[in-house]
Formats: structure tokens, C-alpha cells, sequence
């Protein structure tokens, strides 16, 4: 009786490794897309700011470049989101080997 609770308990602990990894592929995919948005974003910035200095409109110069600052914020605030994501895949990818090493072990 106690070898098949065990045998459940490692099966459940497989699936939920299995629906982790899923989940961190989707934010992973999530991140990406923000992330190409964005450097879209920082591409329009900068040839706002390139009209506003042939300009000479101070406003909107400083506008253009507090604009461009934000998306650059933006930007990082996405690729470490990303990069902990993978973090967290690469994790869970661990615990999935893991659970795996230990079932065939039995």
C-alpha cells in the first residue's frame, strides 16, 4: 500500500513539473512579445527626438527624451522579467530530471 501512495505521490510531482515548465514557456513568450514591442517603441522615440532637435522646440525635446527614457525603463524592467522566467524554466526543468531520476530508481 505504501509503495503505490509513493508511486502517486512521484507521478503527481511529474505533472505539476510538466505544468510549471508550461507556464514558464507562456511567460517566457509573453515577455518576448513585450519586449519586441517595445524596442518598436524606442525606435519611434528616437525619430521623435531627432524631429524635435531639427525643431529647436525645447518642450518638445525634453518631452521626446523623458518619453524615450521611460521605454528604455520599460525595456529592462521586460528583459529581466524574461530572464527570471528562464531562470525559473531551467528550474523547474531541474525538478523535472530530478523527479524523473527518482521514479525510474524505484
Amino acid at each position: 500500500m505504501v509503495g503505490l501512495l509513493t508511486y502517486a505521490a512521484g507521478a503527481q510531482e511529474i505533472k505539476k513539473d510538466l505544468q510549471d515548465i508550461r507556464q514558464d514557456r507562456q511567460e517566457i513568450r509573453q515577455d518576448t512579445r513585450e519586449i519586441r514591442q517595445d524596442r518598436r517603441e524606442l525606435r519611434g522615440d528616437r525619430q521623435d527626438l531627432r524631429e524635435a532637435v531639427k525643431s529647436g522646440d525645447q518642450e518638445r525635446i525634453s518631452e521626446a527624451r523623458q518619453e524615450l527614457r521611460g521605454d528604455r525603463r520599460e525595456l529592462r524592467e521586460d528583459l529581466r522579467d524574461r530572464r527570471d522566467d528562464g531562470r525559473d524554466l531551467r528550474q523547474d526543468r531541474r525538478e523535472l530530471h530530478r523527479d524523473l531520476r527518482q521514479r525510474r530508481g524505484r
